[in-house]
């Protein structure tokens, strides 16, 4: 809370060369791309980092291969080669996974043609991941046991990415990377109003916590407020020649249905694509593509037997799947993008997500529209360049801003942690090596937690029961990542109620500590902000 009081009152002082308004992935590319190219950078948003559409996400960084059906061959090609990019700049985050996909008889594309398109997916990306392969319904059987072949034509095998953290959880290394780089960021900070005159903006602004108004100034605002970016635009006074329409996606989180790391893919009752998609020791069970009249959006019963109903016809289950074994669920909005007055006579299912950037060079600001994780880098650059043309001095233009640290300060972390038998301090029930997972999710602040350790080797101890967090990670959490509400923590810096009971993190041993360091004589009342009383 003292970085993010601290941020609040420069936010106050500081004149900006840009104001990002919003922290999903765009407004989080946004924040680490200018900073790490020298602009001065301010970011807000109205709630915690990454806590909309960017925390509901499939946890997927992939090609588009649902696509090609739409012959976008070169937004396809596009999306593979930033998925390999960030395959190749964030390899302890971002990793090839394969896809298992069963083809059920009667299909409305025959099983050659599909086994052909992922020969195409496979060579529009450069060849990068491993080769796909045809499954016979024999194989299918052979390989994953559990899936239902009943009315299988066959199958196919390849690849493409995901996240090993959580969505929001990469969302956030942005942020951070930003803030490392200089930019001001503070979270639950509304934008209010929005005024240009004598050439600046002034931003009236509201700090959602201690509910006091204050002013920003700018001279660039970025509109990254994802959903609601139309809304933002109509506050500012843009006219913008796109916008958005929504569409929903739903996934259940319930117990681990495969042993096997794979992404288990159908096509489901109505033809979408269904996925069944690794979440550490539990599965990701879902679909996108309902469509919705507004940003807000929420799980009904109709979705959830929609899932289960289409799970429990394609796996062959001990007991089918009910709503009781529901651990969580994930449901948001994807923004689409459309020209104005042109969206309605779309088909709705061949929309795609790919992102489109508006500038209104006369009041001087950005429009970030639609878009997806996959394509983050690509926004960073292209918003940054659109900020140069407006004026932003970026005196780092070439600088690269993004990926995991230096091969020389990943080789000491792990000389440090091979010296000091880190990984002796890892939990029997752990999924990871302690030094894997301390690397992929700080970094070289990584580091730090080695001297804590070292100090204290108590601070290497699991803290939250049933979790893998250790005390020292939540320490990090308190110090650098500004953890406002208990949410803040266990759904978004880590995924800790996403892969687990709300009431079994509740009692949880441990949790009302970890509530102690993160928000000190405030964490009763943040601990009954989230559980209730």
């Amino acid at each position: 809370m003292h970085l993010r009081k601290s941020n609040i009152e420069r936010l106050k002082d500081i004149h900006f060369d840009v104001l990002i308004i919003g922290s999903g992935i765009n407004g989080a590319v946004s924040a680490a791309a200018l900073s790490g190219k020298g602009a001065k950078v301010g970011l807000i948003d109205k709630g915690d980092f990454a806590s909309f559409t960017s925390q509901e996400s499939s946890n997927l960084a992939w090609g588009g291969i649902k696509y090609l059906e739409s012959l976008e061959f070169g937004l396809v090609r596009k999306l593979c080669l930033s998925r390999n990019h960030l395959i190749r700049s964030y390899p302890s985050t971002v990793q090839e996974v394969r896809f298992f996909t069963t083809i059920e008889k009667g299909f409305r594309f025959p099983v050659w043609f599909i086994w052909l398109g992922t020969w195409f997916y496979w060579a529009i990306g450069n060849f990068f991941t491993r080769t796909p392969r045809y499954l016979s319904k024999k194989r299918i059987n052979k390989l994953q046991a559990n899936i239902n072949t009943d009315n299988a034509a066959a199958g196919i095998e390849y690849s493409d990415a995901y996240l090993h953290d959580n969505d929001a959880r990469f969302v956030f290394s942005f942020v951070r990377q930003a803030m490392n780089n200089g930019c001001i960021a503070a979270n639950y900070v509304e934008a209010t109003s929005a005024l240009r005159q004598n050439g600046q903006w002034r931003i009236g602004a509201v700090d959602n916590i201690a509910k006091k108004k204050f002013s920003i100034t700018a001279d660039v605002i970025v509109n990254a407020c994802g959903p609601f970016a139309d809304q933002y635009n109509q506050l500012a006074s843009v006219t913008t020649e796109h916008q958005h329409v929504f569409s929903k996606g739903i996934h259940l989180i319930v117990e681990r249905l495969s042993e096997e790391n794979r992404v288990l893919t159908f096509f489901a009752d109505d033809g979408r694509l269904f996925f069944a998609i690794p979440l550490g020791g539990k599965t990701c069970i879902g679909t996108t593509d309902t469509r919705m009249p507004s940003p807000v959006s929420h799980v009904t019963d109709e979705d959830r037997e929609f899932v289960l109903h289409n799970i429990n016809k394609r796996l062959k289950l001990k007991t089918p799947l009910t709503r009781d074994d529901i651990i969580a669920e994930r449901c948001g909005v994807r923004p689409l993008v459309v020209k104005k007055g042109k969206g309605e006579g779309k088909d709705w299912i061949q929309l795609s997500r790919k992102h489109e950037i508006d500038v209104d060079s006369d009041r001087k600001q950005i429009t970030i529209f639609g878009g997806k994780l996959t394509d983050c880098i690509n926004v960073g650059d292209a918003v940054s360049e659109l900020a140069k043309d407006l004026g932003v001095p970026l005196p780092y233009l070439k600088r690269r801003w993004y990926g995991e640290p230096h091969a020389s300060v990943r080789e000491e972390f792990f000389h440090q942690a091979e010296l000091m038998d880190l990984d002796s301090y890892t939990s029997p029930n752990a999924s990871e090596k302690l030094s894997t997972r301390f690397w992929r999710r700080y970094g070289s602040h990584a580091l730090e937690l080695l001297e804590q350790i070292r100090e204290n080797p108590a601070e290497a101890q699991i803290l939250i029961h049933g979790t893998e967090y250790t005390r020292c990670e939540i320490r990090e959490a308190q110090a650098r990542e500004m953890v406002t509400k208990l949410e803040d923590f266990l759904r978004r810096r880590s995924k800790i109620v996403l892969v687990s009971r709300k009431e079994s993190a509740r009692q949880a041993k441990g949790i009302k500590e970890a509530c102690k360091i993160l928000f000190g004589k405030d964490a009763e009342m943040r601990f009954r902000e989230y559980f209730g009383k």
